[in-house]
């Protein structure tokens, strides 16, 4: 029996050097998604994620006004949110945290960054990596939870199908001049652990750099059932996890796996 989910993703611009006024743009952004089932906000978005100097002062705690606003937004409308990411300081260091929020306003899951990027980026220099694969259980689905550079590493999304994920959920802020790896792998990730995958990117400029934007919502074929180009905008669509067993079963790509191959890697 299917269950049809609606979903969205917000693709927006950080407010260059004012925190509160991009806060204020994203609760409003939540807000135009009343009606839908899960949305999902990009990478380090609130201070924008070339901002590097203002990683340490803009830091927060779980209890920061970022997800403290985030998490009033999601009750407010009955919305599963994924928070997109921001600097969290956890025990002396700051990570890359992104968070999964109920349709309650209760915090369900806490990824933390694993790849950090370095190329072109000062966040390996200020930020500590994450340690764990984040699966969570909820009404509208298994969901994965990832990263932006985290895209480039398969073994991350196939050990998230391993427990169980459905949809993967990916927060980013992919810069220009890598728009075809952005549009290939999206698609990959999807096809290859027949899940769906929904991505947030950021657009516009941060310090001086542009983001690709193009976030988007793909089935288990890899094919893109709603997507953006490099403007704000919220893309919209239905996902029904009926069509990932049904693709699952056409065609068993993942039950043709070699655990000797598995095992080999580790």
């Amino acid at each position: 029996e299917g269950k049809t989910v609606k979903v969205a993703s917000i693709q927006m611009s950080v407010v260059e050097g004012d925190k509160t006024a991009t806060l204020d743009k994203a609760v409003k952004n939540i807000q135009r998604c009343e009606g839908i089932d899960l949305v999902i906000l990009p990478e380090i978005w609130n201070v924008g994620f070339m901002s590097f100097d203002r990683y340490v002062s803009e830091a927060e705690d779980r209890n920061g006004q970022t997800l403290t606003r985030l998490r009033e937004a999601a009750q407010k409308i009955g919305v599963y949110l994924h928070t997109g990411s921001f600097v969290e300081k956890k025990n002396g260091n700051y990570y890359n945290s992104s968070y999964l929020i109920s349709n309650d306003g209760d915090v369900l899951a806490n990824y933390l960054k694993i790849h950090l990027f370095g190329y072109n980026s000062k966040e390996t220099q200020i930020l500590t990596s994450g340690d764990t694969v984040v699966v969570v259980e909820t009404p509208v689905g298994r969901i994965g939870l990832a990263t932006c550079y985290d895209l480039r590493f398969p073994e991350l999304f196939r050990n998230m199908v391993e427990r169980g994920a459905e949809i993967f959920l990916i927060c980013s802020a992919w810069p220009y001049p890598r728009l075809e790896h952005w549009l290939m792998l999206n698609r990959v990730r999807a096809l290859e652990n027949q899940c769906f995958l929904m991505s947030s990117n950021s657009v516009g400029f941060n310090q001086g750099i542009q983001f690709v934007g193009h976030s988007m919502i793909t089935d288990p074929w890899g094919t893109i059932l709603a997507g953006a180009g490099d403007k704000e905008v919220i893309i919209k669509s239905e996902i029904d996890l009926a069509d990932l067993e049904a693709a699952r079963q056409q065609f068993p790509a993942l039950a043709d796996r070699k655990d000797w191959l598995k095992e080999a890697g580790t």
